[in-house]
């Protein structure tokens, strides 16, 4: 398996955030967790990448523990974190934001590769390869937090609510583009509040509530779910 989290539980200052969430992600996968606010999953990605330490339990990667590890040594295994919110350089071109996000020896080696295939999934981030990324419209600024993950050559793409304030016809777009992707053969962990689209696209999911694993199957499998259809998508 190529991402393993064993019974994770984290907190902030001392007030729980993650009580018990397990789940696994297989090589050339699409995960997704879904769940409402406040469920943990946001803490899980960022616990994940090494930006918080765990309370207890395990998080491995191709066997290898790395919970506890800091978080540019977990990127350079492979592990990208596109994060909410995007967290972009607003004052450097599109080009720049880009080339930070080739950081790491391996990345840097195919920089000019991984920049061509960067412009071919987003031409309009190639048209707009000199403008400020401050500048960019919201889903310009979500492609292009997209795309300086894909930078660092990743093993796993995790991706935290790319669809977040986005109106409806540019989700369809970050959507189309995350299938692209997991076509290419990139293994992506999801998390969306987009509950639909996400299990649309998902070979497998898991449901978090309040910071806790309490259910999971294959995207279909939990479109299907009573549960899922009454809290989730008002059905």
């Amino acid at each position: 398996m190529l991402l393993e989290v064993r019974h994770l539980a984290a907190s902030y200052d001392g007030v729980p955030a993650l009580h018990d969430v397990s789940f696994t992600v297989g090589e050339g996968e699409v995960v997704t967790i879904i769940g409402s606010n406040g469920a943990g999953k946001t803490t899980t990605i960022r616990t994940i990448s090494g930006q918080l330490r765990p309370d207890r339990g395990e998080i491995l990667f191709r066997g290898t523990r790395i919970d506890g590890l800091p978080a540019h040594r977990i990127a350079e295994m492979g592990i990208a974190h596109v994060p909410e919110g995007r967290r972009l350089f607003n004052r450097l071109t599109v080009l720049e934001n880009l080339l930070v996000g080739s950081y790491t020896r391996r990345a840097r080696a195919e920089e000019d590769a991984m920049l061509e295939r960067v412009f071919t999934l987003f031409p309009r981030l190639k048209e707009r390869a000199n403008q400020r990324a401050g500048t960019l419209s919201g889903g310009e600024q979500q492609m292009l937090a997209i795309g300086r993950g894909l930078m660092l050559q990743p093993v796993i793409l995790m991706l935290d609510e790319p669809s977040l304030g986005l109106a409806p016809m540019l989700v369809d777009e970050i959507f189309n583009t995350i299938r692209q992707i997991a076509r290419e053969g990139m293994t992506i962990l999801l998390v969306e509040q987009n509950v639909r689209e996400s299990l649309e696209l998902s070979d497998r999911a898991y449901v978090l509530q309040t910071g806790t694993t309490v259910a999971e199957g294959t995207g279909a499998e939990l479109l299907e779910s009573e549960m899922v259809r009454r809290a989730y998508l008002g059905l």
